[in-house]
C-alpha cells in the first residue's frame, strides 16, 4: 500500500510526487487519461519555476524542448521586463507543458497508473479510500491535482468560491496551410489581441481568439475549423489558411479558490485548488509552487517527524499567494476588454509600469521571485536542494541529533534552508527554534 494517492498526473501532481519519492515516500499517482497528454496547453515557466526545477535536476531533459528565452513577463500584455531580477534565470521559459509532465514523469520511481480517472473518494480518520479505475486502492493520505474541474474537490463537496466566468475564449494547436510572410515566426509575448500565433514544435501553432463569435457560443459547443478561421482571418487578413486543428478548448474568466487546502487526509494542490484566467503566465508555475511546498511537509507527516502545524502550514503559507495571483489575474483581465474606457485605464496602467519601482514590484509577482512566507528570510538559490529532500544547514555545525533531517554544508554565510529553498534561519541567535519549528524534535 502506497504511503500517499496522487489524483492526477499533470506537472502539478507529478512534482508532488516527485518531492515525496525523493524524501523516501511511497507514491502512487493515478490519471484518468489513458495516455500522456500531447496538447501545448501552458507554454511558459516563470524564473522561480525554472529555479526549482534547475535545482532538482530536472532541467536539463526540457532544454531540448526550449522553444525561446524570453527576457519579459507581461501583464495583460504589457511587457515587465526581468533582465534585472535577482536569479540565475531573468527569463521566462517558452516550453509546452506536456514536455514538462514527461521530463518529471521520466524521473518517478513508482509509474503512473493511466485509465485510472477517480470515481468515489472514502476518507476517514487514518487514511484515504478511493476507487479509481475501476479499482479500490488505498493510502495514508491523498493529494488531489486533478485540475479545474477536480472531480476529489466535487465528491467531498468541498466549498469553491468565486466568481462564474463573464467571458468565452478558445484556445487551439493548429496547423497553418498558408501564412503571410514573417508571421509567427518566432516567439514574442502575446499583446493582448485574440488571433496571436505562436510557433510550436512540429509545424504547430497556438492561438487564442476571444471575438464576439465565442460569447455566443456555448462553453460544450465543439471548437470548428471553420470557427477558428473566421477568428484569424478577421485578426491577420485572408492570407492566413487554417490546415487543421489538432486540439482545442473554451475557457472563461471564471475565479475561484477552495477555503482550505487540506480536508482531513485530503489535499489539494494547482488547479483543483484555485482557477482563474491563464493571463500572464502564472497558473502552470502556482501549481508547481504547490506542489514543492506541499511535498517536503507531507513527507515529514507520513514518517512521523513533522512538527505540530507543519502541514497545515502548507494552507497557511500558499492560499495567500493564490489569492493574490486572482486579484493580478482579474486585473488583467479588466485590461484586455476591447472597451474605450478599459483602454484609457490600459493607457495609464502602462505609463505606470514604465516606472522603474513599479515594474520591479510587478516582476517580483509575475516571476514568483517575490513570494515568501511568514518568519523566512528569503530564498538560498546558491544552495542545491538535498538529493533525499532533507533542510540544508549551511555555515554552522549541525546540532546533535539532527544529521538524520539536515544536511551539513560549509559555506560564509550561515543559514538554515527548508526543503524547498527558503531560508528559515540566517545565522545568530535561533537556530534550535528554527530546527524544532520546522523540523520537529530532534532524534
Amino acid at each position: 500500500m502506497p504511503d500517499v494517492l496522487i489524483a492526477g498526473a499533470g506537472p502539478t501532481g507529478l512534482l508532488t510526487a516527485f518531492e515525496l519519492e525523493r524524501a523516501g515516500v511511497d507514491v502512487l499517482v493515478l490519471e484518468r487519461d489513458a495516455a500522456p497528454a500531447t496538447q501545448s496547453k501552458a507554454l511558459g515557466l516563470q524564473p522561480r519555476s525554472v529555479e526549482v526545477l534547475a535545482d532538482r535536476g530536472l532541467l536539463a531533459a526540457l532544454e531540448p524542448h526550449v522553444q525561446a528565452k524570453l527576457p519579459a513577463g507581461h501583464f495583460s500584455g504589457v511587457p515587465i521586463d526581468y533582465t534585472d531580477l535577482p536569479t540565475s534565470f531573468p527569463y521566462q521559459l517558452g516550453v509546452e507543458q506536456a514536455h514538462v509532465a514527461a521530463a518529471i514523469e521520466a524521473r518517478l520511481r513508482t509509474p503512473v497508473r493511466r485509465g485510472a480517472g477517480v470515481t468515489a473518494v472514502v476518507p476517514d480518520d487514518e487514511g484515504v479510500t478511493i476507487t479509481a479505475g475501476g479499482r479500490e486502492h488505498r493510502a495514508g493520505w491523498l493529494v488531489a491535482a486533478d485540475g479545474g474541474h477536480s472531480t476529489v474537490r466535487s465528491l467531498l463537496g468541498a466549498a469553491f468560491p468565486g466568481r462564474a466566468a463573464r467571458i468565452s475564449l478558445v484556445v487551439a494547436d493548429v496547423t497553418l496551410a498558408a501564412k503571410p510572410a514573417g508571421l509567427a515566426d518566432a516567439w514574442s509575448l502575446p499583446a493582448g489581441a485574440s488571433g496571436y500565433l505562436l510557433p510550436l514544435s512540429g509545424g504547430r501553432y497556438r492561438t487564442i481568439v476571444f471575438g464576439e463569435e465565442q460569447q455566443k457560443l456555448g462553453r460544450d459547443e465543439p471548437v470548428t475549423t471553420e470557427e477558428v478561421q473566421r477568428a484569424l482571418t478577421n485578426a491577420h487578413g485572408p492570407g492566413l489558411e487554417v490546415g487543421e486543428v489538432l486540439w482545442a478548448s473554451r475557457f472563461g474568466d471564471a475565479s475561484r479558490q477552495l477555503e482550505h487546502y487540506r480536508h482531513g487526509r485530503v489535499l489539494f494542490a494547482g488547479d483543483a485548488a484555485h482557477i482563474h484566467l491563464p493571463v500572464g503566465g502564472q497558473g502552470l508555475n502556482l501549481g508547481l509552487q504547490d506542489a514543492v511546498n506541499l511535498g517536503w511537509k507531507l513527507a515529514a507527516t507520513v514518517r512521523g517527524t513533522a512538527p505540530a502545524g507543519l502541514l497545515d502550514s502548507y494552507h497557511d503559507e500558499r492560499h495567500p499567494v493564490a489569492a493574490r495571483v486572482l486579484v493580478s489575474t482579474r486585473a488583467q483581465a479588466v485590461l484586455g476588454v476591447p472597451d474605450p474606457d478599459a483602454a484609457a485605464v490600459r493607457e495609464v496602467v502602462t505609463g505606470l509600469l514604465a516606472v522603474p519601482e513599479a515594474r520591479r514590484a510587478v516582476a517580483a509577482e509575475l516571476s514568483g521571485l517575490g513570494v515568501t512566507y511568514p518568519g523566512i528570510t528569503g530564498r538560498a538559490t546558491d544552495v542545491p536542494a538535498s538529493a533525499d529532500g532533507r533542510a540544508v544547514l549551511v555555515g554552522a555545525a549541525v546540532p546533535p541529533g539532527w544529521a538524520g533531517r539536515v544536511e551539513g554544508r560549509e559555506g560564509a554565510a550561515p543559514r538554515l534552508v527548508r526543503p524547498d529553498g527558503y531560508v528559515a534561519w540566517a545565522g545568530g541567535p535561533g537556530l534550535e527554534e528554527a530546527l524544532h519549528r520546522w523540523l520537529g524534535a530532534s532524534a
